[in-house]
């Protein structure tokens, strides 16, 4: 099992930059790939950015230049760096795991979320 526990989102200022931490916790040598994601009042869950076991990262076009996501092998942990912070950007910002099973197929396991607030 997978637990994500998120923090550092808060109140930031619009053009302002914030960084969360996503820590993992659990059996985590079956973990594919780590992302963030993001959801806001009447819109559906959007990638924010993922980071495969690899290294390799994925950004929307719209996300690329502003945010990056990295990670610390060592503290079981992974990070979104935001930049540039636009009010559009507000949303509970999520965690995620993508866990590979012993049959090969994959689930993804979710952190609570935490809310980034942008003021204007």
């Amino acid at each position: 099992q997978v637990q994500l526990v998120e923090s550092g989102g808060g109140l930031v200022q619009a053009g302002g930059s914030l960084t969360l931490s996503c820590a993992a916790s659990g059996v985590l040598f079956s973990i594919a790939a780590m992302g963030w994601y993001r959801q806001v009042p009447g819109e559906q869950r959007e990638l924010v950015a993922r980071i495969s076991k690899s290294g390799d990262t994925n950004y929307p076009d719209s996300m690329k230049g502003r945010f990056t996501i990295s990670r610390d092998l060592a503290k079981n942990t992974v990070y979104l760096q935001m930049n540039s912070l636009k009010p559009e950007d507000t949303a509970d910002y999520y965690c995620n795991a993508e866990k590979r099973a012993a049959t090969g197929e994959y689930l993804e396991i979710w952190g609570q979320g935490t809310l980034v607030a942008v003021s204007s």
